[in-house]
């Protein structure tokens, strides 16, 4: 029996349309009311991506040999790929001239694999796609900058115009739009003005549905008090689940770009819940969302008013001298800076022992020379525009960052919901991970100011003496505590090879390990998913490759890997459970807090 399709009833369509019209219009008047223009024409180029590509160009046109072999090579690809999609649409099997990577997810259907129209589109895309990146990638005489530039944008370019984000050459959207007569559209419309209007005239894209998911209800639910604060963060001290528990407590600093939760999504993801299980008294830090009143706030501030006054507060809430500690991320190179101040001024708990007495450093950068494709981003001239804005603030706006981290990523963070938002017109899938991704923070513009020119421009943190925190020269060979390093292979944000470098520059014992998966998922991985695996080596080689090259795979998450290292550093001696609330320190509040709680519609400036 045939399908039928119900036109659209104009009568009905007619409102719909006026009222998208009229909140197009109000969304491009606010639009051309805030970008300046000049002659008449708006224009910034902030990221320098006009001058890389006429730098390419020149180089290019020296050169018109190969760009025409590049051509030639192009032209007899197409010719091959019609050869073969004509034997296959009369029935002859064939392989494919182009294939995409076992995890490209743009192409998964039958459709795109069996109808003769959608392969032959798939493959002449792929194929031009490979070309036109070999062609601007091997171009001789590009400094190394402009090299990142080129490459990086030429790929957002091509995932842009992949088949599978436009209506006519995606077979799943054109099936909907068919079955739904077009409805799907308009509803995407719809969604699209939603996100425009969220962003103020910006597209801040749905990435989940944020109504399902409150913190302290169903995420960030362990159960703990807040036990101290600061202007700059509350420290969490959580219940614990087991009678006797490690004698030395364990604090967790998380990065400030993002909120603590990551460690604390649901009960099966939770690495917070997780570590209190085996026996840890653990503390979190809890960082603030500042705005125009932290503009002033410096990276030292971060380490006097955030890492060391929290380990202050775990002495006097435990009555213990010694602690380990965890660095996540940003954390980890505020953590690095922290050990390396306490290391010049001999802040130790007695003559024996350090008061941190162990750190782990999650995904952490302490040696900044392979900043991966964030480098991308960060250069003079971006570092001065940023400046500029973050001063007119006093913050650099969390959903800015956001937009970087997810060109990072562009076809799974951007193009995946543009086709199921905007082209399929569905609402966006309830994920808690996604939602912490949503939960965006911002940044002070004098710490951040900091941070972009000493860490990834000078690359100061890694020499010794290149900055100094609170009037100490930082040197982290200096740091003689044992260290446990967790990378991930697939990191974008913190490429391993340069957390590496980081954990040579640490002048103890230091154990490393390779998880699988990127910056969020392989770390948030617990032993019961037994998802990714990782890599393990005893031996801190000279160089990254020698590592990899002896390294060993295991099966599972390197969560159990730490809890065994861990224990060794702890040794066999327990004591009671201690209770928030209960020792030096009372508590002021229920977990996750008040800070947490903060989002950036409610501290608009």
């Amino acid at each position: 029996m045939t399908e039928q399709h119900q036109v659209p009833n104009p009568a009905e369509a007619g409102p719909v349309f006026a009222e998208v019209a009229k909140r197009s219009a109000k969304l491009l008047a606010d639009f051309i009311a805030r970008h300046p223009r000049h002659n008449g024409v708006a224009f910034t180029d902030e990221f320098g991506i006009a001058k890389a590509f006429m730098d390419l160009a020149a180089k290019m046109l020296v050169n018109p040999w190969k760009l025409a072999e590049t051509q030639m090579n192009l032209f007899w690809d197409y010719t091959r790929l019609w050869h073969v999609s004509v034997l296959r649409a009369i029935g002859h099997a064939a392989e494919p001239i182009a294939a995409p990577h076992k995890s490209d997810t743009r192409f998964r259907g039958e459709e795109w694999e069996n109808h003769f129209l959608f392969d032959y589109i798939k493959q002449s895309y792929l194929i031009t796609a490979r070309h036109v990146h070999d062609a601007v990638s091997k171009v001789e005489g590009l400094s190394e900058e402009t090299q990142k530039k080129v490459n990086f944008f030429t790929r957002q370019y091509i995932d842009a115009l992949a088949p599978s984000n436009f209506v006519l050459t995606n077979p799943h959207v054109l099936r909907e739009t068919v079955n739904s007569s077009g409805q799907n559209l308009l509803r995407g419309l719809n969604n699209l003005l939603e996100d425009l209007e969220r962003g103020e005239g910006k597209l801040r894209i749905s990435m989940t549905d944020t109504k399902a998911f409150k913190v302290g209800v169903n995420v960030a639910t362990t159960p703990g008090k807040v036990v101290f604060q600061t202007d700059l963060m509350q420290l969490i001290q959580y219940q614990p689940l087991t009678q006797k528990v490690y004698k030395r407590p364990l604090l967790i600093i998380p990065p400030w770009i993002n909120k603590y939760y990551i460690l604390d999504l649901r009960q099966k993801n939770s690495f917070i819940r997780w570590a209190v299980e085996q026996g840890h008294t653990v503390f979190v830090v809890s960082w603030v969302n500042p705005d125009k009143r932290h503009a002033s706030k410096r990276f030292e501030d971060y380490m006097f008013e955030g890492a060391l006054a929290a380990l202050d507060a775990v002495a006097l809430a435990t009555g213990e001298r010694e602690v380990n500690v965890i660095g996540y991320c940003l954390g980890g190179t505020l953590l690095g800076t922290t050990l390396a101040h306490m290391a010049g001024k001999k802040d130790r708990s007695n003559k024996q022992g350090n008061r941190f007495a162990s750190a782990t450093y999650f995904v952490a950068l302490l040696d900044f020379s392979i900043p991966g494709e964030l480098g991308v981003f960060i250069d003079e001239a971006q570092v001065q525009n940023l400046e500029r804005r973050m001063n007119e603030r006093g913050y650099l706006e969390g959903s800015e960052m956001a937009t970087t981290f997810n060109m990072l990523r562009a076809n799974d963070l951007i193009w995946s919901f543009v086709i199921n938002n905007y082209l399929l017109g569905k609402e966006p899938f309830p994920f808690d991970l996604l939602y912490w991704n949503s939960d965006s923070t911002r940044m002070p513009a004098t710490m951040h100011s900091f941070y972009l020119r000493n860490m990834y421009l000078k690359n100061a943190l890694a020499t010794p003496g290149g900055i100094t925190m609170g009037g100490v020269p930082i040197d982290l060979s200096q740091i003689t505590i044992p260290s446990y390093f967790i990378s991930t292979a697939e990191d974008h944000i913190a490429p391993w090879k340069s957390t590496y470098r980081g954990a040579r520059r640490l002048g103890g014992p230091v154990r490393f390990v390779l998880g699988g998966s990127g910056h969020i998922a392989g770390i948030v991985n617990p032993p019961a998913a037994k998802k990714y695996g990782f890599w393990t080596n005893d031996k801190l080689a000279h160089t990254p490759e020698v590592w990899e090259e002896g390294a060993d795979y295991n099966e599972g998450s390197w969560w159990t890997d730490w809890q065994a290292w861990i224990d060794a550093q702890n040794g066999p001696e327990r004591v009671p459970a201690r209770v928030p609330g209960e020792g030096g320190l009372k508590a002021i509040e229920d977990a996750p807090g008040s800070y947490v709680s903060v989002h950036l519609e409610e501290i608009k400036a």
